[in-house]
């Protein structure tokens, strides 16, 4: 940057200065961080150092993205272009499906903000995340296990058969997928289970993501449905209010009634009775990889 271009900058006032270099965070000019020390002004100076700021937050965010992309590096490394992440969300709630996701990312893709979906509490954050990777992605496919499914098979189960689905549901044979923590049954590729993995693996964060943004949509829909239950907040989850409401107005047919609090309206077992149905509802196997076929 010249001396006269530099001169110019200083001549912006330091608002149009913050929104351009602060909030719109264009690339910073050579010499003008300098220049802005220089500057006798306060405001300046103050200005200066948020600038710094925001450029060690954007260096943090790139190592921690380039760390979360190591599993997928490691196996792009290998050839194997197409690597599905794989993840649910679900699994504990009182009511409706649980909801599974899969999602293949570009090679060295990056999304700034992208996490675990426990992690991002923003709501508004995760449906902008995930309209994201719905359009940057190579294919993404959620796959879901109904009620009566859990019902049947117990929530563990019904979920790996959503994970099943999602997979199924990419439109492309994946090279290897990634899961959270589980190892799915008649998986089409090789995979590996990686405990906390929407937490160590992009693709399983991003997974993790769309399956949270579904489910969620979707309970608000069912909320519509049955009014007064308070869906669309707690998303089925056993809340105290939804507990009261199950009590108040009743079993609705979208309700697992292998968990115990249905169970206890329908008069199926005791108050605070255990449920063997959910005895597995949190089992983690350990982490299995299946080998590459040659």
């Amino acid at each position: 940057m010249s001396i006269d271009s530099r001169e110019q900058w200083l001549q912006c006032a330091l608002g149009e200065l913050t929104e351009r270099f602060v909030n719109q965070a264009h690339p910073i000019p050579s010499g003008l961080l300098e220049a802005l020390d220089a500057d006798p002004r306060r405001g300046a100076q103050s200005l200066a150092r948020r600038i710094r700021a925001r450029q060690e937050r954007n260096r943090s965010e790139g190592q921690r993205l380039r760390h979360l992309l190591r599993f997928e590096t490691e196996l792009w490394e290998q050839g194997l272009v197409h690597v599905a992440g794989v993840d649910e969300a679900g699994m504990a709630p009182l009511a409706g499906p649980v909801v599974a996701a899969a999602a293949v990312l570009p090679r060295s893709y990056r999304l700034k903000g992208l996490d675990d979906s426990k992690k991002v509490l923003d709501a508004q954050k995760r449906e902008a995340l995930a309209e994201s990777l719905k359009r940057d992605v190579v294919a993404w496919a959620v796959g879901r296990a109904e009620v009566e499914e859990i019902d049947r098979l117990n929530i563990y189960h019904a979920g790996l058969l959503a994970m099943r689905r999602a997979v199924e549901g990419l439109g492309l044979k994946p090279d290897y997928v990634l899961v959270d923590a589980r190892t799915i049954p008649e998986c089409p590729a090789p995979q590996r289970g990686i405990i906390k993995g929407d937490s160590l693996s992009m693709s399983i964060a991003a997974a993790s993501i769309l399956a949270k943004t579904t489910r969620d949509r979707l309970m608000a829909e069912l909320d519509q449905r049955y009014p007064g239950y308070g869906l669309a907040d707690h998303k089925g989850y056993p809340t105290a209010r939804h507990v009261q409401a199950l009590r108040e107005k009743g079993v609705l047919p979208i309700h697992r009634r292998s968990f115990g609090p249905v169970k206890e309206v329908l008069g199926l077992v005791e108050p605070g009775e255990p449920s063997p149905a959910q005895a597995e509802l949190f089992r983690v196997e350990p982490i299995a990889t299946t080998r590459r076929k040659s």
